[in-house]
């Protein structure tokens, strides 16, 4: 028996009507949030831009794309790019947005670009300065928006950000500061957030986040990560449920992860889930020696150190096209001959498992994104947004969570 996350939930039914793009006008009003329409969102890997161009972008699918990153420096009025390359794509990123009428948005931040929130956050004057700096981007790229992926406030991410009790409390100031700059309140400003709420000065997930509803549309719940290879066992990348897991297993999921939101505070209409085109993979024999298996050529390989200063070690990360290209996958995303596939009905979401090479992946497919659709639909979420854009194929995920997705 394989350690597998196998939880019991009954089947969804996937019978649902079909969810149309829906487009708002470009600069929308910033704190209109509509009832009838559905974010399609993706972010844009600018690094992977020569494996993925912009020309591959399914623009026509999406109501936003959001380019990553930009990341905040030691100085709070300077904001940095995580690519030299940067400067040069991302104009050509917002051109073609627009050409498409598509709302273009700047990330700031991410898992390595996280380490100086805290101090750009940390005081009246910073957060003025910081402000400030996010919109001179805004006004120098002609963007439509910005998302903050602080990962996390008062919480470590990568291991060695800037931390403070204040953090949250600090970052909520700095967003109202934000809202009060010239154009600011006519922008998209979201926020990518962790499955459970702000970490508040006690340590503890806030019980009261309503006030960051005022001034964020959105944030994007990010329901992937949630089990790896950092895990004790084998269990689900990006669980849609774990209610019927035992307690001990129940480490985050998109139901859990919009309860815990909503109870807090946040309406769910102002909630997008986050969603994954990737999955992880784990080493499953009786081998506990054995190494972390590495994934596709786009994954993290162990040389070099990073953003800390520490050793690099394999991702072990499969894109969604990276299984079909390693054989996991046929090219229309079935299990390929000779690799065992499994649909977790309590996570919602498959393991597919190749036992030449002893490798299981967790991860999502057609099935798992058409329930993860059906959910943001009968939920009465905002939509959803798919990390990333390049990692699909043939827009399999992508059209499967669309044909669910639409709110009522």
């Amino acid at each position: 028996m394989f350690p597998v996350f196998s939880f019991l939930l009954a089947q969804l039914i996937l019978a649902a009507p079909t969810c149309s793009r829906v487009t708002p006008p470009l600069k929308p009003n910033a704190l209109s949030h509509s009832s009838n329409g559905t974010s399609t969102a993706s972010w844009y890997a600018g690094w992977h831009s020569s494996d993925f161009t912009l020309q591959d972008v399914s623009w026509s699918k999406y109501s936003s794309v959001i380019y990553a990153f930009a990341v905040p420096t030691p100085v709070a009025n300077i904001i940095g790019f995580q690519n030299d390359s940067d400067k040069a794509l991302l104009p050509q990123f917002v051109q073609t947005a627009h050409a498409n009428n598509v709302h273009a948005l700047l990330s700031i931040g991410g898992w390595t670009g996280s380490r100086y929130f805290s101090s750009a956050v940390a005081t009246d004057a910073n957060r003025t300065a910081f402000a400030q700096a996010v919109m001179k981007l805004v006004s120098t790229y002609n963007l439509d928006g910005i998302e903050f992926d602080w990962e996390y406030p008062n919480r470590q991410g990568i291991g060695c950000n800037t931390i403070s009790t204040n953090d949250s409390a600090n970052f909520l100031s700095f967003l109202q500061t934000l809202r009060s700059q010239d154009g600011a309140r006519d922008m998209i400003v979201s926020a990518a957030v962790s499955v459970k709420p702000f970490v508040g000065s006690d340590g503890n997930p806030m019980t009261d986040v309503s006030e960051f509803a005022k001034v964020l549309n959105y944030i994007e719940v990010m329901n992937y990560d949630v089990w790896g290879p950092w895990s004790d066992s084998v269990g689900p990348n990006a669980p849609l449920d774990d209610s019927c897991a035992p307690s001990s297993d129940q480490e985050g999921s998109a139901i859990s992860a919009v309860k815990a939101w909503s109870t807090a505070g946040f309406p769910a209409n102002q909630i997008i889930l986050g969603v994954a085109s990737y999955g992880h993979s784990f080493h499953v024999s009786n081998d506990s020696a054995s190494q972390q298996p590495a994934g596709d050529k786009w994954d993290d390989t162990a040389a070099g150190v990073d953003e800390c200063g520490n050793p690099k070690v394999t991702g072990g990360i499969f894109d969604f096209w990276g299984l079909i290209d390693s054989g996991f996958l046929t090219t229309n995303g079935t299990a390929a001959s000779g690799v065992d596939y499994t649909f977790d009905n309590c996570s919602q979401t498959p393991f597919v498992y190749n036992p030449k090479s002893q490798v299981m992946v967790s991860y999502d497919d057609a099935t798992s994104f058409a329930a993860k659709g059906e959910y943001i639909r009968d939920a009465g979420l905002a939509g959803f947004a798919m990390w990333e854009a390049g990692s699909d194929s043939d827009d399999i995920l992508l059209d499967a969570i669309r044909d669910r997705c639409r709110l009522l």
